[in-house]
């Protein structure tokens, strides 16, 4: 089967998660994504052995690629990799600030010298302001962005559990490079993108920052109930198991009320009326509703809120994922034997999803050196 990518060439001479994850989602478009890492290999590899001995992020970041190993300090491995370039659509780097630059890889040198070739360029922080040279791992970028400062209970702020500022940023390359790609179909010239965590991840930030910076709010740190919409959270049922309510509407509200708690008259009680009254009497609010669900267990609550029609979600350990009914897995080829893993959010009805194996350390070099000999 053709694929979209089919036909287009990327390199990505990258490291850790951003980078890795914007090549690897198109590497499942379809593109031949070439993994350019240093002699002993993207660091990612040794993160941990928890997947049958190999790293978990790079099996999960790196499927369908291949991996050549190149010293760019050497002459002939630089030669080489220009090489490559000459012939590729597309460049991904994610390289400490500076550093491809000072390789003679530039994203304005290298589109010089080939108009057709997409650059991007994944930072930490950008190619401007005092701050670019930072470290960017990122915890710290949680931090910076203010993103650990919405998360948490009370006064005690929170990293989201997943490095949620490189996964902004892969994804934001990747829509980049789709676009950049697109455009090159009309004009015929590539692009020079520039991404990076902290950006990435301050777009997501802008509700947040708007509250705050138009409404003279700082949303409070409430773990799993949401700052600005009551009720919308976790509630303890008589099994002691939590279910998650959302209500995002005044008729929801009312029907909540009536078919849920039994108690249609809350719905025009002047302190829960509209949901600005509601969130400010949250905690009234929450011991009406824990106080109601404390008499059923969890499953008969669920089947009252399934007949109300108000959304609820269950709150799913790592455990429970593994049996989770709506989820959608894939089996990736590895050398160590075929892992399972959750599949892509994206699925094209017409194409089935066939992952690519997970590259050995240079499992392509001598194919690659070969097909790109210099005269």
């Amino acid at each position: 089967m053709t694929r979209d990518l089919d036909g287009i060439l990327v390199v990505s001479l990258e490291q850790a998660v951003a980078a890795p994850y914007a090549a690897r989602l198109l590497a499942d478009a379809g593109a031949r994504v070439i993994k350019v890492e240093r002699p002993e290999g993207d660091f990612a590899r040794a993160y941990d052995g928890y997947a049958m001995g190999l790293s978990v992020n790079f099996v999960w970041l790196n499927r369908g690629k291949q991996s050549i190993a190149l010293d760019l300090k050497r002459a002939e491995d630089k030669a080489l990799l220009e090489r490559i370039l000459a012939k590729a659509d597309v460049f991904i780097q994610n390289l400490a600030p500076g550093a491809a630059a000072r390789l003679g890889l530039g994203s304005s040198e290298l589109r010089a010298r080939y108009p057709r070739l997409i650059t991007c360029d994944i930072s930490g922080y950008g190619e401007e302001g005092p701050w670019k040279h930072l470290k960017a791992y990122d915890l710290l970028v949680q931090a910076e962005s203010g993103l650990a400062s919405v998360n948490g209970i009370g006064d005690e702020p929170a990293r989201v559990g997943i490095s949620i500022c490189d996964i902004a940023a892969g994804i934001t390359a990747a829509a980049a490079v789709f676009r950049a790609l697109f455009a090159r179909e009309r004009t015929g010239e590539g692009r020079g993108i520039e991404v990076s965590l902290f950006h990435s991840i301050g777009d997501w930030m802008n509700v947040p920052w708007m509250t705050f910076a138009y409404g003279g709010i700082e949303p409070p740190k409430l773990g799993l109930h949401h700052p600005t919409i009551a009720p919308y959270g976790a509630y303890v049922c008589g099994d002691g198991r939590a279910v998650l309510i959302a209500i995002q509407n005044e008729r929801e509200w009312a029907r909540f009320c009536a078919e849920v708690l039994k108690r249609s008259e809350l719905a025009s009680d002047a302190r829960f009326a509209t949901n600005p009254e509601r969130v400010k009497n949250r905690s009234l609010l929450d011991a009406v509703i824990l106080d109601s669900f404390a008499a059923h267990d969890r499953e008969a609550v669920i089947r009252t809120l399934e007949s109300a029609k108000i959304a609820y979600g269950r709150l799913s350990s790592l455990a429970d994922l593994s049996t989770h009914p709506q989820m959608r897995w894939l089996e990736v080829p590895t050398g160590v034997g075929p892992l399972h893993v959750i599949g892509p959010g994206a699925r094209f009805r017409e194409e089935a999803d066939v992952p690519g194996p997970v590259p050995e350390l240079d499992a392509h070099g001598a194919m690659i050196r070969a097909e790109f000999a210099g005269e």
